[in-house]
């Protein structure tokens, strides 16, 4: 098991659902807490649209995630796992994965908890699932304490995505090659999930996958909720967050619904848990309805109100989880890097 931890840090591992945290700090950290009992939650939740690639790897590399979370759960000495699992993929995989990891021997030792279906982006945040799991509300918890320390059911508990432990896997076979997946989306009906190296471009990645179109577009990375929006000339960068990519057509696009689609995402997703984001994504989406000049001159209106200004910066710096924070990066850069605002 050293042998082990001493790979992911030699492999610069880091994890894959949008932190980047490194992954053998995170295990140290569990294994090293004290009290007795220990546990392992494999997220698979994926709640935030444009992101597809847990249900591509439980599809394609099954055997590589379930070894993984053997040797990750075997490292902190795991007396019961969780996989935390999006619907969807529940009804498409349950068997497949308790065959797979069946055969890893972890027979009896792991439990499918199904991740519910009106929990929407905040459902996959890791603490969330943590009071999901327990039978708790559907809110994220005041860290710290961090799970490493205490999590589900008070206990330390170690949490990894479903990406983070696939590539687990890899390194354990001394099969990593520094390369991650990517959800590319394009038009409305074509996407993909391609695995390439975490080191591409923007612009490399949708060259090499055959994706970068012939007419003028603009990018939303990371997530079709919480990413930035990056214009042409800012491609030459790599992804960040959970590796999504979409692809908006700059001429046929429509900004009006394409802002209303960010905040009421958001809108719709808090828990209500906090007032900043509860309040000021409610109160964003007001300020966006009342634009009485549906244009690029009601759109910069928006942008200078001071209301507008005040709101982002109190959902960016007092938010209580990663929701309400991320809730200004894709309207704000599209007015910005798009709309040249």
């Amino acid at each position: 098991m050293k042998n082990i931890i001493n790979k992911i840090e030699d492999a610069n591992l880091v994890g894959r659902g949008g932190a980047c945290f490194p992954v053998y700090l995170k295990w140290q950290a569990v294994a090293c807490a004290k009290g007795r009992g220990k546990y392992l939650i494999i997220n698979g939740a994926e709640g935030e649209p444009g992101i597809y690639k847990d249900g591509y790897i439980i599809k394609k590399y099954l055997p590589e995630l379930s070894l993984g979370v053997k040797i990750a759960s075997d490292y902190i000495k795991a007396e019961k796992i969780f996989f935390y699992l999006n619907h969807k993929y529940f009804k498409l995989y349950q068997k497949n994965i308790i065959k797979e990891f069946n055969k890893v021997g972890l027979k009896g030792k792991f439990i499918i908890f199904v991740k519910p279906q009106n929990s929407g982006y905040i459902g996959g945040e890791e603490s969330t699932a943590l009071n999901i799991i327990e039978g708790q509300h559907l809110e994220p918890r005041l860290r710290p304490p961090f799970p490493t320390e205490k999590g589900l059911f008070g206990k330390p508990t170690l949490i990894n995505n479903v990406e983070t432990l696939f590539n687990v896997g890899l390194v354990s076979q001394n099969k990593y090659e520094n390369k991650r997946f990517y959800s590319i989306n394009i038009g409305s009906k074509n996407k993909g999930v391609y695995f390439l190296s975490s080191d591409l471009t923007i612009k490399e990645i949708l060259q090499q996958t055959n994706n970068y179109p012939k007419y003028s577009f603009f990018v939303q990375v990371g997530g079709d909720a919480s990413g930035e929006v990056l214009n042409q000339k800012q491609l030459d960068q790599e992804v960040s967050g959970a590796g999504s990519i979409t692809i908006h057509n700059l001429k046929e696009h429509r900004p009006f619904e394409l802002i209303n689609y960010w905040l009421r995402f958001f809108a719709d997703s808090s828990c209500g848990q906090c007032t900043p984001c509860r309040e000021g994504t409610y109160r964003l989406l007001e300020l966006f309805n009342n634009v009485k000049n549906k244009n690029k001159k009601g759109l910069k209106e928006l942008y200078n109100n001071q209301d507008y200004l005040d709101l982002c910066q109190s959902l960016r710096l007092s938010s209580f989880c990663a929701l309400g924070c991320s809730v200004p990066i894709a309207i704000s850069s599209y007015f910005k890097n798009i709309l040249n605002i």
